[in-house]
């Protein structure tokens, strides 16, 4: 049984559980989280979007065959059995190329979505809701078409790989625009049971006119916004009234819960609920890299409290990388200078995760940890920077190790995340 359908089966029969869905391409986040789930024996589920990775390598330079051999190499270093290991493709579709015509942008997509089956990804979210070229509105019929033309893709690629009945779908996409809420953005709607309903049908049918039914009867959760989201500075907390009409429907409907995108920086009682409500898969990202750029601006607090040399600079690093390179930021922050200097640091859309991978920045890391390495922060810098650690330091459960701190730091963000799944 795919760990899919026994999600499901709990919302429907049972006590609801629910399941992290990692999105980071980070090395570090993505052992931390293998680490926490061989710790906890959980299934650890590690998605790849179709921007970080994709047949042209993505903002990470990793088609999805590279990112799922580092993903399962780290699990197989790490001694997590692959049974309980968890590939999922997010958002595949023609998004990277929406600027194309429509016919080239979905050749892309199916490329896309061939390559993520083919490099053994089961649980596969697909997402055409996006107009392409020059459209500029789109029906609900025709992401429908879109959608099922993918899953034949995927079924297809599956069926010659023998593998077809491994595949778990993922469908709408009734979420923010990735990266976090819009600037001055206060309001969110939440789905409609009715329009839920509308996605539901004209995607069955969509799959039926393509002889997909067996594909559709694979199809575990739909895409919804239940009112969750965040963006520079502010963060929308769930509101379980105000989404207990969405939550219902979703019960009257075999097979199927809610999968939740955006639900970073949640409070542990608002994702409890989220699980309680349906909304059963969790997908979080940035809050990770958040944790993890936290952690590093402490390390290099103490890098520098400790007069280590050569200095990294690792936040000079970051800061020229982001000017150099401003595409991933620029069109999020706004402002004066200085408010995009602070939003470049600190934003909750943590837009510096786009840029650990440029040189610069990772010989300044790697700087870092060298510095920290040679000579370990004492206790009273850790109760200065890194009091949670330091506590865990003081307790015997963790080494005062660079690496060991990071790692930490991000864990207690997905242990927030375990609790609220396993309840």
């Amino acid at each position: 049984m795919h760990y899919l359908d026994y999600l499901t089966l709990s919302h429907h029969f049972g006590r609801p559980i629910g399941l992290t869905s990692v999105c980071s391409a980070h090395p570090l986040v993505i052992e931390a989280a293998l680490r926490h789930g061989l710790n906890h024996r959980s299934p650890v589920l590690i998605e790849a979007t179709c921007n970080q990775v994709n047949q042209f390598g993505g903002y990470t330079g990793q088609t999805p065959a590279d990112f799922a051999r580092f993903v399962q190499e780290t699990a197989d270093r790490l001694g997590l059995p692959r049974s309980r290991l968890l590939l999922g493709g997010d958002h595949l579709g023609p998004l990277p190329w929406a600027s194309d015509p429509a016919a080239s942008a979905m050749q892309k997509a199916a490329d896309l979505v061939r390559a993520f089956v083919q490099a053994g990804y089961t649980k596969i979210h697909l997402d055409c809701s996006m107009p392409l070229g020059s459209e500029r509105h789109l029906s609900v019929e025709t992401i429908a078409e879109r959608t099922a033309f993918l899953a034949e893709i995927a079924e297809s690629t599956a069926e010659q790989m023998g593998a077809k009945s491994a595949l778990r779908y993922i469908v709408g996409s009734e979420v923010p625009a990735a990266g976090g809420a819009k600037a001055g953005e206060t309001h969110l709607t939440v789905t409609a049971p009715e329009s839920a309903a509308e996605t539901l049908e004209t995607m069955r049918r969509a799959f039926h006119a393509r002889g997909l039914d067996a594909a559709w009867e694979r199809v575990r959760a739909l895409v919804v916004q239940p009112g969750v989201e965040f963006g520079d500075e502010t963060i929308h907390e769930y509101n379980r009234a105000v989404a207990a009409s969405l939550s219902r429907f979703i019960e009257n409907v075999p097979g199927m819960v809610y999968e939740a995108h955006s639900t970073d920086y949640q409070t542990p009682a608002a994702l409890r609920a989220l699980v309680e409500d349906h909304f059963a898969i969790l997908k979080v990202g940035p809050a990770l890299t958040f944790a993890l750029r936290e952690a590093v601006f402490a390390l290099a607090e103490m890098e520098t409290a400790l007069g280590l040399e050569p200095a990294s600079r690792i936040r000079e690093a970051l800061e020229e990388a982001m000017l150099a390179n401003p595409v991933h930021w620029q069109k999020h922050y706004g402002g004066s200078p200085p408010r995009q200097k602070f939003a470049r640091a600190y934003s909750f859309s943590d837009r510096i995760r786009y840029y650990w991978n440029v040189p610069s920045v990772q010989a300044a890391f790697e700087r870092l940890l060298r510095n920290l390495e040679q000579t370990p922060p004492p206790l009273s810098l850790l109760s200065q920077y890194l009091p949670q650690e330091y506590e865990q330091v003081r307790e015997g459960n963790i080494s005062p190790q660079p690496r060991a701190l990071l790692m930490a730091h991000v864990t207690r963000t997905l242990e927030t995340y375990r609790l609220a799944c396993e309840g």
